[in-house]
């Protein structure tokens, strides 16, 4: 038995940019043999498919690695980035390929595996702090890739309320053109744990 409760797949079939907001404060949460760790999800960033330059999936390109996206919303997109494995919620409908990455979390459960996976880390601060910390400090890897985020071992569970949440331009888009101005990053403002 879990000790949090996966979201019902229904809350994942909202519009990708209130999606992004809604998950702010939701617990992503990552079962492992190795135990569980989980975090309060305090930066989103959304990609409105085909019509942004910067998603995978601008103008229906697909491939496997993009394949994900094309299916229902609430499932996991993980995919490499240099070394790093990122993870995205599948949003929008089916045939709609569009996807919101999770840039940073709050550590909440799991902290002392946290900082074993991070290795040379000292600080709380600095383990979730970005999209390839979080996914390391949680155990998520491109394994993870397909999985639906409303069951164990990779979720998203009922959280916490954010008081206040901000919005900015998306964070190193630069061959996005217009792209980069659009407002779709959003953050529980005041928090340590946003990655920048």
């Amino acid at each position: 038995m879990t000790p949090f409760r996966p979201v019902d797949a229904s809350f994942f079939e909202q519009p990708t940019l209130e999606l992004a907001r809604a998950l702010l404060g939701m617990l992503l949460v990552k079962e492992t043999e190795e135990g569980l760790a989980a975090g309060w999800i305090v930066e989103t960033e959304a990609y409105i498919g085909p019509h942004d330059r910067a998603a995978h999936s601008y103008g229906y390109r697909r491939t496997p690695r993009t394949e994900v996206m094309y299916g229902p919303p609430g499932y996991a997109y993980t995919y490499l980035m240099h070394t790093h494995c990122l993870m995205n919620v599948v949003s929008g409908k089916r045939g709609d390929p569009e996807a919101i990455l999770i840039r940073s979390v709050e550590p909440c459960a799991g902290i002392e595996l946290m900082y074993e996976r991070r290795g040379s880390v000292k600080k709380e601060r600095d383990l979730t702090s970005g999209p390839g910390k979080l996914t390391k400090a949680l155990g998520i890897t491109i394994q993870d890739y397909g999985r639906p985020l409303f069951e164990a071992p990779l979720y998203i569970a009922e959280g916490r309320t954010v008081r206040e949440i901000a919005a900015g331009p998306r964070i190193g888009i630069d061959n996005a053109g217009e792209a980069r101005e659009y407002p779709w990053r959003f953050w529980e403002k005041g928090n340590p744990f946003v990655s920048r």
